[in-house]
């Protein structure tokens, strides 16, 4: 730090502008270092030489794999626990609905009951995950999810708006001010996505999804890196490129979108209102309106894993099960020639039909 210090009078100044009289003193500047004994940090990298950088990748390595250790065992938990009596007690409890004419009131309370529990839990992807497993056993139906799942979106907004309350007066404002703006823009999504049956896309769509996903696994990974990295990382690219290419390339792409799903829509509604080669996709190369030839390639690309992993892991153990299974059909399915029978009939007068004289025959339709 630069202080003002008294020196000698004999001792010469680097500059006039630097030193001044007064009385007997002659006083400069000159920068005093100061040492300052502090307590030593005692994280859990205090004493590695590693830069920023990799402690912090090194750390979210380790978090990613707690929360997704943590969201299996629970998953796992109650899978094993919600089973039997359990599971339809639960399934009669949440699944029901109100007489009518207060039907519609039951998902107006599961809305308040998942945002209490997300408010208990502080955690709307803790209480959605725990979900999750409950739809997958049949404990509780997509319908009641969806309610639940909006309700703890709602809840999930009560921890930015208890942090801005902690905020010092001065900041208070403005602090609560981007909280209530994370709660309105919740309840305006439900406010367009659940007052009216009709608008209830998310359910429609994640039926779709899901069975896609049932019959093509790996689609689940491609959803998700699509819709939450590549697509935002395009228009982010797209972005930076300027607002003319970005609405230069985004219009035409969501119109075509539109379009798809339009034309989809009539094809499965209306086919008659359509011209004849728009009543369905097949003028177009499979690829392009198939995920069939997708799934030869991907399964195809990963079958080197019946080669290099000795048949221990899950995959190669299901395909040996089911060439083990194909080969017991076909075995059933074989006809061989009764040598020991064809004698005793030669020699009683009689001969074997002449489709039986084949020295062994498949066939796909009947079991001999």
């Amino acid at each position: 730090t630069l202080q003002n210090v008294t020196i000698p009078p004999s001792e010469n100044c680097t500059s006039p502008d630097l030193c001044w009289t007064e009385g007997n003193l002659t006083w400069t500047i000159k920068n005093v270092t100061e040492t300052e004994y502090i307590s030593k940090c005692r994280h859990l990298f205090a004493d590695a030489d590693l830069p920023d950088l990799a402690i912090g990748l090194i750390l979210l390595a380790l978090s990613l794999l707690v929360l997704c250790s943590c969201l299996v065992m629970i998953v796992k938990l109650l899978n094993s626990v919600l089973k039997g009596q359990v599971a339809s007690v639960i399934k009669k409890t949440i699944n029901t609905d109100f007489p009518f004419p207060f039907t519609w009131l039951a998902g107006y309370l599961a809305m308040l009951a998942g945002a209490g529990m997300t408010f208990i839990v502080q955690s709307s992807s803790v209480f959605t995950s725990a979900i999750t497993p409950l739809v997958g056993i049949g404990v509780i139906s997509i319908e009641r999810s969806y309610p639940l799942t909006l309700g703890a979106n709602i809840g999930t907004t009560t921890t930015a708006i208890l942090a801005a309350l902690a905020s010092p007066g001065s900041t208070l404002k403005y602090s609560l001010q981007i909280a209530l703006c994370h709660f309105f823009f919740n309840i305006s999504g439900i406010i367009l996505f659940y007052p009216l049956p009709f608008t209830r896309l998310p359910i429609r769509m994640c039926k779709t999804l899901g069975n896609v996903t049932a019959q093509y696994r790996w689609f689940a990974i491609f959803y998700l890196l699509v819709c939450f990295f590549l697509l935002p990382l395009f228009v982010f690219g797209l972005s930076l490129a300027g607002w003319p290419i970005l609405l230069g390339v985004c219009l035409p792409l969501f119109a075509l979108f539109i379009a798809v799903i339009v034309i989809n829509v009539m094809q499965s509604k209306r086919p008659h209102s359509l011209p004849e080669k728009l009543q369905n996709w097949d003028f177009l190369p499979i690829w392009m309106h198939s995920l069939e030839p997708w799934d030869n390639v991907i399964m195809s690309s990963l079958s080197f894993c019946g080669k290099h992993c000795c048949g221990f892991c899950k995959c190669c153990k299901v395909n040996a099960e089911q060439e083990g299974a194909k080969d017991k059909q076909l075995k059933t399915m074989e006809v061989y020639e009764n040598t020991i029978a064809m004698a005793d009939e030669e020699r009683g007068g009689r001969r074997a039909p002449a489709a039986a004289c084949v020295e062994k025959t498949g066939t796909n339709n009947t079991a001999l």
